[in-house]
C-alpha cells in the first residue's frame, strides 16, 4: 500500500475537491439563467451535495463549504478568505464558474483530523 506524507494527501484532497465542486454546480445550475427566486435553494444543493461527495472520498479531513452566485449585472464581486491552520495538513480552494447570467464562488476548507 502506498502512503503519501500530509502534504501529499493534501494536494490530492484539494484535486478532488475542485473537481467534485464544479461536477456540483453544473448538475445543479448548468444553463439554467438567473433566477433570484431560486439562488437559495441552488446555493443549499450545492454545498450539500458538495460536502456529500468530499466526505465519501477521505475520512481525514473536517470540511467547511461556502457558496455564493451572484447575476451578471456589471457589479464587481470581491472575496477573501483567512485561516489560521497547519499548512502541511490543512488547506483549502475556491472554485469559480460561470454561465451567461451568473457567477459562482464555492470555498472548501479542508482541515485535517488529528489521530
Amino acid at each position: 500500500m502506498e502512503e503519501f506524507s500530509g502534504e501529499e494527501v493534501l494536494n490530492i484532497c484539494v484535486s478532488v475537491s475542485k473537481s467534485s465542486v464544479l461536477q456540483c454546480i453544473q448538475s445543479i445550475i448548468g444553463e439554467e439563467s438567473y433566477r433570484q427566486d431560486t439562488v437559495n435553494q441552488w446555493t443549499a444543493k450545492i454545498v450539500e451535495q458538495a460536502l456529500t461527495l468530499l466526505v465519501k472520498q477521505t475520512k481525514s479531513y473536517k470540511y467547511i463549504v461556502s457558496c455564493a452566485v451572484m447575476q451578471k449585472s456589471g457589479a464587481g464581486l470581491h472575496t477573501a478568505n483567512s485561516c489560521y491552520w497547519d499548512t502541511v495538513t490543512d488547506g483549502s480552494c475556491t472554485v469559480k464558474w460561470e454561465n451567461r447570467t451568473m457567477y459562482c464562488v464555492v470555498s472548501v476548507f479542508a482541515v485535517a483530523l488529528t489521530p
